[in-house]
């Protein structure tokens, strides 16, 4: 057992060094106006804008604030996995290329969620709490939504 530690240990090691020097292409846009976003079409401005900045924009929009520890594998795989799941779902920078229809049923799905406190997901909150949706965060947005529709 002893000899077999000796062996697993290194080559653990070694692997994880090994993978820190595979880093996807960053998710952020290159200083451009995205002039379909979200909140530009929206004319968004205060606590929502900043809600859907804080909480939604990290996975659903082509800019990501990636914190130090984003950086370091394998949580860096996971982080890319969400982005592009997120993103596939709901992009908020390709917000105005969407049929109104999809808007609609975007809307409806965002409330949806917000409500039953499913977004933003445990996972993402466990290491960015400031995330977290209060309740008078919800009754904003909330209220915001059911006049969109």
């Amino acid at each position: 057992m002893k000899n077999a530690t000796k062996i697993i240990a290194p080559a653990v090691l070694l692997v994880f060094i090994a993978i820190q020097f595979y880093q996807p292409a960053p998710n952020i846009s290159k200083g451009q106006v995205d002039t379909a976003d979200f909140i530009l079409v929206n004319n968004l401005s205060g606590e929502i804008r900043n809600t859907l900045k804080t909480s939604c924009y990290d996975c659903h929009s082509n800019t990501t604030k990636y914190m130090w520890y984003d950086y370091i594998q394998p949580a860096r795989f996971l982080v890319e996995y969400h982005i592009n799941a997120g993103k596939e779902e709901l992009n908020f920078s390709e917000w105005a290329t969407y049929s109104k229809r999809k808007q609609e049923r975007l809307l409806e799905s965002i409330r949806s969620k917000i409500i039953a406190k499913e977004m933003p997901p445990p996972s993402y909150l466990f290491m960015h709490n400031n995330a977290e949706l209060n309740n008078n965060q919800i009754e904003v947005l909330t209220k915001w939504l059911d006049k969109q529709r």
